[in-house]
Parts: C-alpha cells; structure tokens; sequence
C-alpha cells in the first residue's frame, strides 16, 4: 500500500499557484500623411515636443476607432485610418504596453488646430525637412516617417479583428 501512495505521488503534475491579471495598457497612435507632408501634434507634455497623434485605448472601445478620435482630439482633423504599420508588445515586470501604429489619411482639407487646449498646444502638417529641426518626442519617430515617405509595407486593417473563439 505504502508502495502505491507513493508511486500516486510521483505521476501526479506539480500544483502551480493561480496566476494573477496581468494589467495591459492598449494605445493606438496614427501616422496621418497627407501628400508629402505628415501630421504632427505639439504635446503640452513631454516638454512641448512634436509627435504623431495617439492616446490610450478606453474600456469598450476599440484601438480603431481610439486612433481616429485621438487624431481628432488632438489635431482637430478628421481622419480615416488605411492600414497598420507597426504592433509593440513592451512586457514590464508587473505589466505591459500594447501599441499599434496606424497609417491613416485626412478625411477632408480641416486645417489643423492652432490653439492650445487640453489636449495639445496645436498641430501642424510637416514635411520631412521641417520635421528634422523640430524637437521630436523620441528619435525613432524620425526614422519611422521616413519609413513611410519610402512606402514601407503597410498591413490591412483587418489583421486587428475581434476575438475569435478558437
């Protein structure tokens, strides 16, 4: 018997403890290009720097449509998005940070917003060139529009679908 107990032990899988939520934080940012000119938005944080419109993803709503209201938010253009360029995982050791980087495109001629507000102190449509002798947020979003203006591949909206239960 004691041979049996004992033998029960070893083919039984060790327990694992219950793994906790893991908190992720979802942005959705846009490249919005119009022509040869990109817009960018004048941060009233980060130290008044220059960078694509984006934001945090709310409860309920979707990266998609996060991107277009961000864009609107904190450009005053309305915009459509066209593809995606880039999806970050940035895991932490308590959390992470998904982003996915739009391409999008205006949907009429709205000139970008001047006046500062909550949201940004004003927004403007760049070239490469003025975009080089601005203070930019990060030093990739330099390369990451030049990317762009080369026609990098740009994927179909559809690879962010909805949950499928699989």
């Amino acid at each position: 018997m004691a041979h049996a107990a004992s033998s029960d032990r070893r083919n039984r899988a060790p327990t694992v403890p219950p793994r906790g939520p893991i908190p992720t934080w979802y942005f959705a940012l846009v490249v919005v290009r119009r022509g040869h000119r990109f817009l960018l938005t004048q941060e009233r944080k980060y130290g008044a720097t220059w960078s694509i419109p984006g934001g945090r993803v709310e409860p309920g709503e979707t990266l998609a449509s996060a991107a277009i209201r961000e864009v609107l938010e904190e450009t005053g253009v309305p915009a459509k998005l066209d593809g995606v360029l880039r999806v970050e995982h940035s895991p932490g050791e308590a959390s992470a940070r998904i982003r996915v980087i739009f391409l999008g495109s205006p949907l009429d001629d709205t000139e970008p917003k001047t006046v500062p507000d909550d949201e940004s102190l004003g927004a403007a449509y760049l070239t490469l060139d003025e975009i080089r002798e601005r203070p930019l947020r990060g030093a990739e979003l330099r390369v990451l529009l030049e990317t762009v203006a080369d026609g990098c591949q740009v994927f179909p909206l559809e690879l962010l679908g909805t949950e499928m239960s699989v």
